[in-house]
């Protein structure tokens, strides 16, 4: 039985694991903002409706800001 060393593969800039980490880091965002907007569609639709038909967004992104807020304060709270 005969064992060939062969160097490992490695990045010595690091940039792949930057790149992903950066990829990933967006994923959870997006998908963090993709919720707070699904519920609040669900929770406060009156809103959602409201800015869809004025074209005013700022109450939509304040309102989402707020659940944010609160679904961060409720997860510390365990804490």
């Amino acid at each position: 039985m005969s064992t060939v060393d062969v160097a490992p593969i490695t990045d010595t800039d690091g940039r792949v694991s930057r790149a992903i980490t950066v990829v990933v880091l967006i994923g959870i965002v997006a998908a963090v903002v993709a919720g707070a907007t699904i519920w609040l569609l669900l929770t406060n639709p009156v809103t959602v409706a409201n800015a869809i038909e004025g074209g005013e967004i700022s109450p939509l992104v304040q309102q989402l800001a707020y659940a944010l807020y609160d679904a961060l304060v409720g997860l510390l709270s365990y804490f």
